[in-house]
């Protein structure tokens, strides 16, 4: 039967391509007389309140309404995407009522969850809402696919929204000057990059980018997947046939996936050739199985057929006629310098072809991680990968440049003044946490009330034993709970694969001696006897009973389970053992079919490895976590977190068993949790600083990321944020030390500039009272005896302290910088400090020099000298001296002054350069020191409450070489 009123809504919405007007004058014009009643809102309204399930009208004005309400860029709408005020323009527009209103807010919530977070440059509008329209074959195309896999509507207008973002800041393809922007997406750690590139390729390739070379991954297992990604979503079955008779098995040979279950019904259909549908069909260069080797046909497959030979390809006439080529190329230094070799054969056309390049996982391999103070005579020397991606940019100066990641550290470090690398210095973009997946934030409570860690993370302490036969059991549980599920109506898609992980060791010998011990353990687990029967049973009741989603079916007894536990173990024990090892240096160490999860049915296997169970490497269906891997890269440790992910119909199964006393070094112990929360509120901090700078302000944004390139925190001392050799172009611009000694020493040489620091310091100076205190540290493991030393004191307010620390010069004054950035924010701002308890230490008498300092009360002179060959200072601060200011600070206790909490504590010395006595007291005759010879050193210790809720210790930022010399960077166009 014909559904008269849905036609007519997908006729009506369908004439609003540029936004919402008036309904009802449109379904009039629009309707059909004979079905009056179609026009009447009432009657719509009455089909949503009781809509079922499933009705497609429901779902039309979903997907209408969410693409509005998502929509960042509006002309018809000044309210904010995502919120009622914008839903309420929505409605005003179409002429809708209360009632109709209501029924639609009923059935279509509006969606508020962040959008993605843009810093960028401004940039010439080319490709608007009606551009894209006009020209979106394959993003169509793409967009069914996705809602076929059962993606939602808010999903999908997202994944709109980010990827128009991106497009719409590459360089015009049909522009006569010839433009390559550089941009960098940043996601989260498996949760969906490889969607939002398709997306873009798709939108590229759209709107006329005919060149699409994505680097994907180091390994050719990796690089296979992606291509099999692409293939099977947008470039789609005639394209892969190429005009082939799929009818003819003779003609078949040769082509892909003829082995692959998937093909051809998974694979999406176009109808047939693109370009016999009024669009334009991709050649691909490269095929699941081959990496790109050389151009098959010879310099022949990147020659553009031009509809009119007299004008450049990008000219419109010829790019919307022309095939659009695309390649997935392995990061590997003899590939692309294969691709590199041929392009060069190619000659001018090159300058014609307007190139998309995306880089998947673009801080690995593609950083230049050469040492600048290595470079000869100042010339940049790069890393071979790095140096072919900026040789792929120069060969195609029409080429865009996009890098993906999860972990953007070593991006924002690249040096943005090197016009040839890959600083993403037009755009950055940061993509929200997508809806249903599992991340950081759902692991750890960052909020004191929440129950994440006690319902997925299982801690292994040294008085907990190494808790594996509990994880074992875990998978073998979590196993029986998915087939339990299963026979009762939750979707088993996501259940073909059932994984467990077992990340101890860099090491392929402990690899190897450890899957022995779990093959053992295994087979002397009884799974099919009483002892493991009770063990699992106890482990349902005591725990994932207790957690169990409330919405998903869950046994009330171990008996209800019991038969799905033998299937789960023959499913596991499938060709002889349970365990798979994953490591090597070659390609063949990973050519095992278990590790194919596309091509291979059913995965249900414990995987042992290191490194190359990290980044790109998604493990389907992973439930149980085994980690207890020390690395001390904030990247490298993130990019293990294998557990995060998209885990529908098991997420409440997902458990994680993780070291929170592993040893680093001989002595000290780490907390492998706690590092994760430490590198989660490092990632928050960045996206935050991103956020700040999104806002635009009249229209314009308010800074590029080349301008203020984005601060990268550090929470944890022992936790870099990205290897030494991918932060040479750091630049560490805050250090944030509560209760803890803050010592500079590169104080200037200079005569001069020692007394204009000197003659900074006389506000303070005049405050010193002339009696002194005694100050005593009592016998430690130092020494049975207490210690005692007089000094004078004084107090000053902390705007006093920071306006003098402000204005003092230094020999190198980027070594104090970050200390200052920290203090001046204790106003508030981070933290609050009141006042500075000052400590003046005098010497004992038999060695002291005494004199007055710009009129001040006579002071004891410090002798100290600089380093050998350096131009700082050795230890300011007596050990005493520091002790008892320690004290001060860690009080609560016997000590001999009590300060507030919010008072901080400094060591001030009049230090002179010097040998021995007797050239200190040269500095002074008549007991009046010469300002230009005094150095007035200083150790502060901020108070311990100084620091914010995130307990942040250091934050970096990338140095920008083309501004070197200057204070400021500038932060408006030149």
């Amino acid at each position: 039967m014909t559904d008269h009123l849905f036609n007519l809504h997908g006729d009506v919405l369908a004439a609003m391509r540029r936004g919402p007007k008036g309904f009802a004058k449109l379904a009039f014009v629009l309707s059909e007389s004979e079905e009056p009643a179609d026009l009447h809102l009432g009657h719509f309204r009455d089909r949503i309140v009781a809509a079922r399930p499933g009705d497609e009208l429901v779902a039309l004005w979903h997907r209408t309404l969410t693409a509005w309400d998502l929509a960042e860029q509006t002309d018809w709408s000044g309210a904010p995407a995502r919120t009622d005020a914008r839903r309420t323009d929505i409605f005003d527009r179409l002429g809708f009522g209360p009632d109709v209103r209501k029924a639609l807010d009923t059935a279509v919530p509006v969606f508020k969850e962040p959008g993605a977070t843009v810093i960028s440059k401004e940039f010439t509008s080319w490709y608007s809402r009606d551009a894209a329209a006009a020209r979106a074959f394959y993003w169509n195309s793409y967009e069914q696919t996705l809602r076929r896999k059962g993606w939602s509507d808010a999903a999908v207008s997202s994944l709109d929204e980010a990827s128009h973002a991106v497009v719409e800041r590459l360089s015009d393809p049909t522009r006569t000057e010839a433009y390559g922007a550089r941009g960098l997406v940043v996601g989260y750690v498996q949760s969906g990059k490889t969607a939002n590139f398709t997306g873009v390729t798709a939108k590229a390739i759209d709107a006329g980018y005919r060149l699409v070379i994505i680097l994907g991954g180091t390994l050719n297992l990796l690089r296979g997947q992606t291509q099999r990604r692409l293939d099977m979503e947008l470039i789609g079955r005639e394209n892969i046939l190429r005009g082939t008779d799929p009818a003819d098995t003779d003609a078949l040979i040769g082509v892909d996936y003829q082995d692959d279950e998937d093909w051809p019904a998974k694979f999406v259909s176009h109808g047939g050739r693109p370009s016999t549908l009024g669009s334009f069909d991709i050649e691909r260069l490269t095929t699941r199985d081959n990496d790109y080797k050389s151009l098959e046909t010879g310099i022949r497959a990147l020659e553009f057929d031009k509809q009119d030979r007299t004008q450049p390809l990008y000219s419109p006439d010829n790019l919307y006629h022309a095939a659009a080529r695309v390649m997935v190329v392995k990061k590997n230094s003899s590939v692309l310098a294969k691709l590199i070799k041929d392009l060069k054969k190619i000659g001018p056309i090159l300058s014609e072809v307007p190139t998309l390049i995306i880089d998947d996982e673009s801080d690995q391999a593609s950083v230049n991680t050469t040492d600048p103070k290595k470079w000869e005579d100042g010339k940049v020397a790069r890393k071979a990968i790095n140096g072919q991606i900026t040789q792929l940019l120069g060969l195609l100066p029409r080429a865009q440049y996009v890098g993906y990641t999860a972990t953007p550290f070593a991006n924002v470090f690249v040096d943005p003044g090197d016009e040839e690398d890959i600083f993403p210095r037009d755009f950055l973009i940061s993509l929200p946490r997508p809806t249903g997946y599992m991340g950081v934030q759902d692991f750890h409570d960052l909020e004191s009330d929440g129950t994440a860690e006690e319902t997925h993370v299982r801690g292994i302490y040294d008085d907990s034993g190494d808790r594996l036969q509990e994880a074992l059991d875990a998978f073998v549980l979590t196993g029986a709970l998915k087939l339990y599920r299963a026979d009762r109506d939750v979707p088993e898609g996501p259940f073909r694969h059932h994984t467990m992980l077992v990340h101890e060791s860099v090491q392929q010998r402990e690899h190897a001696a450890l899957a022995l011990r779990i093959n053992s353990m295994w087979h002397r687990s009884a799974y099919t006897g009483q002892e493991g029967h009770a063990r699992l049973s106890a482990l349902l009741t005591a725990d994932f009973q207790r957690f169990a989603d409330d919405g998903l079916p869950t046994p009330t007894s171990y008996d209800d389970l019991k038969p799905y536990v033998s299937r789960a173990r023959q499913l596991i024990n499938s060709g002889g053992e349970p365990v798979i090892i994953v490591n090597g240096a070659t390609e063949r160490d990973y050519e095992q079919a278990e590790l194919d999860f596309d091509r291979t049915p059913h995965v249900w296997k414990i995987l042992v490895g290191g490194t190359k169970l990290s980044r790109g490497f998604t493990i389907e269906g992973l439930t149980v976590t085994y980690y207890r891997r020390l690395a001390q890269q904030a990247d490298t440790l993130m990019q293990m977190g294998r557990w995060f992910g998209f885990r529908p119909g098991y997420r409440d199964l997902v458990r994680l068993y993780i070291g929170r006393e592993e040893p680093m070094g001989k002595k000290k112990t780490v907390d492998l949790y706690e590092a994760f929360e430490a590198i989660c509120r490092d990632e928050e901090t960045f996206r935050a600083q991103l956020s700040r700078y999104a806002t635009l302000v009249d229209g314009k944004p308010q800074v590029t990321p080349a301008q203020i390139p984005p601060l990268v925190s550090q929470h944890l001392s022992w936790l870099k944020p990205a290897a030494r050799n991918k932060m040479f172009n750091a630049e560490l611009v805050e250090i944030r030390s509560p209760g803890q000694p803050i010592e500079p020493a590169a104080y200037p040489a200079d005569a001069a500039a020692t007394r204009r620091n000197t003659e900074r310091w006389r506000p303070l100076l005049n405050t010193l009272g002339s009696e002194p205190v005694t100050l005593t540290n009592p016998s430690d493991n130092t020494s049975s005896l207490s210690r005692s030393f007089s000094a004078l004191t004084a107090t000053i307010s902390h705007a006093g302290l920071v306006s003098i620390l402000s204005a003092l010069e230094w020999d190198r004054p980027e070594l104090f910088r970050p200390h200052l950035t920290y203090l001046s924010q204790l106003d508030g701002r981070l933290a609050t400090v009141d006042e500075w308890l000052v400590i003046v230490p005098q010497l004992s008498r038999s060695n002291r020099t005494e004199a007055s300092i710009l009129g001040s009360v006579p002071l004891s002179l410090a002798r100290r000298s600089r380093q050998a060959g350096k131009a700082v200072f050795g230890r300011i601060s007596g050990v005493e001296h520091r002790t008892s200011a320690q004290r001060i600070i860690d009080g609560p206790g016997s000590v001999d002054i009590s300060v507030s909490p919010t008072t901080g504590v400094m060591l001030l010395y009049p230090v002179v350069e010097s040998q021995n006595d007797a050239d200190t007291s040269a500095a002074a005759p008549h007991g009046v020191a010469d300002p230009s010879k005094v150095t007035m050193a200083f150790t502060l210790i901020p108070p311990k409450s100084a620091i914010d809720s995130t307990r942040q210790l250091l934050r970096f930022q990338a140095r920008d070489s083309s501004h070197a010399r200057d204070v400021f960077v500038p932060t408006s166009p030149s």
